[in-house]
């Protein structure tokens, strides 16, 4: 269905190792989600394996249908620019969601404020 065998023997190289490498960050991130210890340590491994893991599978996925249908497609553009976005604030919003409850709770393991807030 998708004509892969018609893909050249250096395109289907490169695929592969992007697809690998996409691959094996993803799973460096999940390692680093189920090793890490506390919440604040766990937001920062998968989101940094998953970012990088995508890019290399958007590439591969760019290459693969670029050599197949002889013309540029940068959908994946699209949904790499959404990542690259909306991940790091996700990050950022979950972090701090997380900050303000402990300090609400007075977790001893999280800094006072130096605002006076929360």
């Amino acid at each position: 269905m998708t004509h892969a065998e018609s893909l050249p023997g250096w395109a289907a190289i490169l695929v592969s190792l992007l697809l690998l490498l996409g691959a094996g960050l993803g799973l460096v991130g999940a390692i680093g989600l189920l090793r890490l210890r506390n919440f604040y340590e766990r937001v920062h491994a998968p989101t940094l394996g998953t970012t990088l893991g995508i890019g290399s599978i958007l590439l591969a996925s760019m290459l693969f249908f670029t050599v197949l249908q002889a013309r540029p497609v940068l959908h994946e553009v699209l949904i790499g620019v959404f990542m690259v976005l909306t991940t790091p604030v996700t990050l950022m919003l979950l972090a701090r969601a997380a900050l303000y409850r402990d300090r609400r709770e007075g977790s001893a393991e999280v800094p006072r404020s130096t605002t006076g807030e929360g």
